[in-house]
């Protein structure tokens, strides 16, 4: 059985006075109504728990503004209990829609679109034209360190080259690349 309005506004007023003791025994005497409305809202007990909590701390912070004259102690303490349900379900709806909108953003990122995929196909065909002008020492030695992966070593040791020639192969491979890649001539210029 719930207390009496009357009392609950009577330990309310306690609470404006900063009586501890008042708190307590609203706590005591409300716990289970103040509860059992979060959960209603919030329809998961560790939230309504935690919930609950932070009803009795806007309480104790906010029993002053209480006035008896305009509602009865049970109607305000079940409106701060119900607002603050209800404002953690706003919370975690918005930082769902943010989570989701933040997902779709980063799927629409990494995701190429048409225009990124006939850019990237331009780029590979180019990359391919300009290691067709190579040498095919350099273009050999070129294919064995990037897309094979063998190192400078590896690469001497397969060709039958001295250490010293497969890095000049490879540095003037990378230079003419380079080269080519360039734009030619700057438009309007």
């Amino acid at each position: 059985m719930s207390a009496p309005a009357a009392s609950i506004s009577l330990l309310l007023e306690a609470v404006a006075r900063g009586e501890a003791a008042g708190l307590e025994r609203l706590y005591d005497l409300s716990i289970s109504r103040v509860y059992g409305v979060v959960l209603r809202v919030l329809r998961d007990p560790a939230l309504a728990q935690e919930t609950t909590q932070e009803v009795f701390i806007e309480v104790w912070r906010k029993a002053a503004s209480f006035d008896g004259s305009r509602s009865s102690g049970w109607g305000w303490l079940l409106a701060i209990a119900h607002r603050r349900a209800v404002d953690v379900v706003r919370s975690n709806e918005a930082s769902r829609a943010r989570d989701g909108a933040y997902a779709q953003e980063l799927e629409r990122a990494i995701v190429p679109g048409p225009e990124d995929e006939t850019v990237a196909r331009a780029e590979r065909l180019r990359v391919r034209e300009c290691m067709q002008s190579l040498t095919q020492l350099q273009r050999h030695a070129l294919e064995m360190a990037y897309w094979d992966g063998l190192t400078h070593t590896q690469i001497a040791h397969e060709l039958g080259a001295a250490l010293g020639t497969v890095k000049s192969r490879l540095r003037d491979g990378v230079r003419a690349l380079k080269r080519c890649l360039e734009p030619t001539g700057k438009e309007g210029s």
